[in-house]
């Protein structure tokens, strides 16, 4: 008996479908892979946190990390006993430190550079893996003065931003960020104290408290474009970094009227003149 063969052209007209749709392979499978990687990294130091704080601390939606948690029969660790509330705890704020930059924002740009950081990390999806990028931002020149990227978000990618930033410039007098668990850890507020800068936090599910990092983030993801036509982690890790130097040095801000390194610049001759005019030289 001769079997009849057909190609996948002829097969997909037969069918009434396209021919790409022969070769499609799901993505979900494997984008689940690896959000499940993501939240078993965060478990590791965090295992009591459900599905909203792992979204929280992921920065993923909690819907998608619910269905994964479920998928893959993931549960956070629970303490049977109940813990006690006592009354002197109830209406205490729920902030682990309070938010320095209450005043307005405007201000913020007279003051000289190193006064204030602004620190906040995102995700960038590669390849169905994730990638973190943790930067510091100075708040008056509205430069990245600290970066550090990781395959795992943790306290340790957040440090790194900060040890990053240090290795050009010296200690701000504040640091601001979200009450994320990297933050909030005591390698970081320690690191941070012991060269005695003062921590500043937003309040929770107020990402407009450190909108100027959001903006960075949004805009650089939007000037990014589709990250997989980079077929290495390195060539990515190198569109970052230059996409950084350009928005420093080349991009003009459309608060500052001109680049970050220039503002950077004309604050610093500005302060020289105020010397020199108070020595009357």
């Amino acid at each position: 008996m001769v079997r009849s063969s057909i190609n996948k052209k002829a097969l997909a007209i037969r069918l009434g479908i396209s021919r790409s749709s022969l070769y499609y392979q799901p993505k979900r499978p494997a984008i689940d892979e690896e959000v499940k990687c993501q939240i078993e990294s965060v478990l590791a130091d965090h295992p009591a946190y459900g599905h909203k704080r792992l979204a929280l601390a992921l920065k993923m939606n909690r819907k998608r990390i619910l269905r994964v948690m479920k998928k893959f029969a993931i549960k956070p660790y629970r303490r049977r006993a109940k813990k006690l509330v006592k009354k002197t705890d109830l209406g205490k704020p729920s902030a682990i430190y309070l938010n320095l930059l209450k005043e307005d924002r405007t201000k913020l740009l007279t003051r000289q550079p190193n006064s204030i950081w602004v620190t906040d990390f995102t995700f960038l999806r590669f390849h169905q893996r994730f990638i973190y990028l943790a930067t510091i931002m100075d708040l008056a020149t509205r430069e990245i003065v600290g970066v550090n990227l990781s395959r795992f978000h943790s306290r340790f990618l957040v440090m790194g931003a900060y040890l990053n930033a240090r290795d050009s410039y010296p200690p701000p007098k504040i640091i601001h960020s979200d009450q994320g668990s990297e933050y909030a850890s005591r390698d970081f507020t320690d690191l941070a104290t012991s060269e005695q800068v003062k921590i500043s936090m937003s309040h929770k599910a107020s990402p407009w408290q450190n909108g100027e990092q959001e903006s960075f983030f949004g805009r650089l993801k939007t000037e990014a474009g589709n990250l997989d036509r980079f077929e290495t982690t390195g060539e990515l890790l190198e569109e970052i970094y230059r996409m950084i130097y350009y928005y420093n040095h080349s991009r003009i801000h459309g608060r500052l009227k001109m680049t970050p390194e220039q503002y950077r610049d004309k604050l610093a001759k500005s302060k020289i003149n105020y010397e020199s005019e108070k020595l009357g030289t």
